[in-house]
């Protein structure tokens, strides 16, 4: 596929008043990886189809998640075989197929710490790697030795680390992945709009018709008609069933999984690491420039819009790291910090760590379908399941699925496109490592990008407060990729807020001059844009000090969220 839809402003106006006007077959509330997998899912089974989203694509946990594509070594402990091969399955399908321009194979080492490390972790991985059969990735699992282990790792700690298994994950932005997903879904016919929130359901006799939503860019109301309502609300999937008249078969509870971001000078290794810890499992995953530690698994009953995080739980993850490290890490060391929240279905166990990563899908009243649970890497498979559910209602034959042999935006002719990356850069005139950049997050959908350069050259220049991204990206983000604050072009489009020390408040001005023309921003808008991302840094910043996640929720909460009303709802 060459060509894509381009969520711009002017598209999203005539979404909205299609969305007013049509009955859809499938409307779906929610735009993160599975709402927006539902979509794509939809709309080619060649359904008439919408998508709503109260905040922006990913803008809750498909933003925030460990950023990978993996089986799930955890659930393979659980004897959770099912699960492990269904992800592991997942994984090669992105991996080789679905959007090769966006992941890309990673490799770890799992640390072994006590003699009896090698024979346990090694039968746990050599597992976990004939599960997967080494498909999508180079290479399969290997044993190294404690002087193989220190040239792969050098900034481990001698002492502690006796050698190590190494084995490939998949690895993928998250944000980028969940918007493409919304974009390729919109160039199947799927009509996709953000900022617009859910207000009630709509009923006629003993099912739902549609929804009634609110624009939070305009405040304007209006009806959705719709045969089906899928609603792939992940945390805020108690929320919406409430407004049907309280809950539906299945709870979802809330875990909190936080991240830091450092830089990658401050650890020296050839790859990634992830080790066990007495909660969770901890990763330390390549990231560009940086590395990303994390996780936490920890029970959140406070805003669900913005989690924050602690200073407990940064120096949780700080500790656990410095166990494995030669030269510890510090406070100073954290560029950047985001907290996401896990969906999970909820069980007897009071542990969050222990509930349920798979989905479940139930139709609590008809012409509604509720998807639930599950994880990142299997959002293919949820949107199936809850697509195969909504068009039970659906007076017709409905084909099957066909998501496993259709391609993200960008991805069709992504192989060659690398492979002739030098003689695009002659051809553009650009760096070649500029091209490597745009085509590792645009793929083939880069040529747009390179027109927006040919008529307006200053573009292909770096951001000066974030200078691995380009005036380009920031343009492109509003033009072609839905972004309608800059909260989504420095969080979700780019990485900006996490990946710059100053966490994007210097790139903030720089970026709203460049899309303001586009967005049709005046300069009190632009003012008023870039104030409301500076309080949110500093109330980001003022969470993390706290100690425990009421005092840090309160802090967080002091910053108000840009989109008209969106607070109260995801």
């Amino acid at each position: 596929m060459s060509n894509a839809e381009r969520l711009g402003p002017e598209y999203r106006t005539a979404t909205l008043r299609r969305l007013e006007q049509e009955e859809l077959d499938v409307l779906v509330i929610g735009g993160g990886v599975v709402g927006a997998g539902s979509a794509l899912d939809a709309a080619t089974r060649g359904l008439r189809v919408g998508l709503v989203e109260a905040r922006d694509y990913a803008a809750g946990t498909s933003s925030r998640s460990s950023k990978l594509f993996h089986g799930g070594l955890r659930y393979l402990e659980q004897f959770d075989f099912g699960l492990v091969f269904e992800a592991l399955r997942e994984r090669r399908l992105v991996l080789e197929t679905l959007c090769p321009h966006l992941a890309r194979p990673v490799p770890f080492i799992y640390p072994l710490q006590r003699r009896i490390d090698r024979p346990y972790v090694g039968l746990g991985i050599g597992v976990y790697d004939v599960m997967g059969a080494g498909r999508g990735v180079p290479g399969h699992h290997r044993h190294l030795g404690r002087r193989s282990t220190a040239a792969s790792f050098p900034s481990g700690k001698r002492s502690a680390i006796r050698g190590a298994v190494r084995f490939y994950e998949g690895q993928v932005d998250d944000a980028r992945h969940t918007m493409m997903l919304a974009r390729t879904a919109a160039t199947h016919g799927a009509l996709c709009v953000t900022s617009t929130r859910v207000t009630e359901f709509v009923r006629e006799s003993d099912r739902i018709a549609g929804v009634r939503v609110r624009d939070l860019e305009s405040g304007r109301e209006s009806t959705i008609r719709a045969q089906h309502v899928v609603n792939a609300a992940g945390v805020w999937t108690d929320e919406i069933q409430e407004m049907i008249g309280g809950r539906g078969q299945f709870q979802v509870r809330a875990s909190k999984g936080v991240h830091l971001v450092v830089p990658r000078n401050r650890i020296n290794s050839a790859t990634g690491v992830i080790t066990r810890t007495e909660k969770s499992l901890l990763f330390v995953i390549p990231w560009g420039s940086h590395w990303i530690i994390g996780t936490t698994d920890t029970d959140w009953d406070l805003d669900l819009a913005h989690p924050a995080a602690s200073r407990a739980d940064i120096d949780y993850l700080l500790d656990h790291a410095n166990s494995l490290l030669q030269d510890p890490l510090t406070r100073e060391d954290v560029v950047g910090v985001y907290a996401g929240l896990r969906p999970l279905l909820s069980g007897e166990s009071e542990s969050t760590s222990k509930l349920s990563r798979e989905h479940a899908v139930a139709s609590p009243v008809r012409g509604l379908t509720v998807i639930a649970g599950g994880k990142y890497t299997t959002y293919r498979v949820m949107a199936e399941d809850a697509v195969d559910s909504a068009v039970h209602d659906l007076e017709r034959t409905v084909p099957p699925s066909v998501t496993d042999r259709t391609p993200l935006v960008g991805a069709d002719g992504y192989l060659a496109a690398h492979n002739g990356r030098r003689l695009t850069a002659e051809r553009t005139g650009l760096p070649l490592s500029t091209v490597e950049h745009l085509l590792g997050r645009y793929g083939t959908l880069c040529h747009e990008l390179f027109d927006l350069i040919a008529a307006r050259p200053e573009l292909a220049e770096p951001l000066q407060g974030a200078p691995e991204y380009l005036r380009v990206e920031a343009l492109y983000a509003v033009s072609h990729e839905g972004a309608l604050h800059l909260d989504d072009v420095l969080t979700r489009r780019t990485r900006i807020s996490i990946e710059v020390p100053d966490r994007g408040e210097a790139a903030a001005q720089e970026v709203a001059d460049i899309v303001a023309p586009v967005l049709g921003w005046d300069t009190e808008h632009v003012d008023r844009e870039v104030e409301h991302y500076r309080l949110r840094v500093r109330a980001e910043r003022e969470s993390q000090e706290k100690i425990d996640d009421r005092t840090a929720d309160a802090a967080r909460l002091g910053a108000p969220d840009v989109r008209m009303g969106a607070a109260s709802m995801a």
